[in-house]
C-alpha cells in the first residue's frame, strides 16, 4: 500500500517561510503526479500546487500562491517539497499531499483525480 507522510507544518508569523515535505513509501515519483492541497476551517479543500511525474517535471500553481510557493521533488529521496514564502494569515490551513497515477503529461489541481492522500500537516500563520 502506497503511503504519503507530510511534515514541516507549524506556527509562523506573517511574511515568514515554511517548507513542507511529502515522503512517499516507495519509488512512485516517476509514475505519479503529486499535488498539494489545503483546507482551512469551514472552507472547501483547495488545490495549491502539483508536479508531474516525469524527470523534467512541470509544475502548476493556484493563483493564490503563485510567486510565493515553490513545489519541487527529490526522486532519490522519494520526497516532494512545498517551499512557502511570504506567508499570509489566509494561508492558514491543514496541508495535504496527494498522488495519482499519471495518465497524461500535465497534472491538475482537482482533488477528485487523486486517490492516495497523506494525513495532513497544520500550518498556522499568525502574529
Amino acid at each position: 500500500q502506497l503511503q504519503l507522510v507530510e511534515s514541516g507544518g507549524g506556527l509562523v508569523q506573517p511574511g515568514g517561510s515554511l517548507r513542507l515535505s511529502c515522503a512517499a513509501s516507495g519509488s512512485i515519483l516517476n509514475f505519479y503526479h503529486i499535488g498539494w492541497f489545503r483546507q482551512a476551517p469551514g472552507k472547501e479543500r483547495e488545490g495549491v500546487s502539483c508536479i508531474t511525474s516525469r524527470s523534467l517535471s512541470s509544475t502548476y500553481y493556484s493563483d493564490s500562491v503563485k510567486g510565493r510557493f515553490t513545489i519541487s521533488k527529490d526522486n532519490a529521496k522519494n520526497t516532494v517539497y512545498l517551499q512557502m514564502n511570504s506567508l499570509l494569515p489566509e494561508d492558514t490551513a491543514v496541508y495535504y499531499c496527494a498522488a495519482y497515477l499519471a495518465p497524461s503529461r500535465s497534472c491538475v489541481l482537482r482533488s477528485e483525480n487523486y486517490d492516495i492522500w497523506g494525513q495532513g500537516t497544520r500550518v498556522t500563520v499568525s502574529s
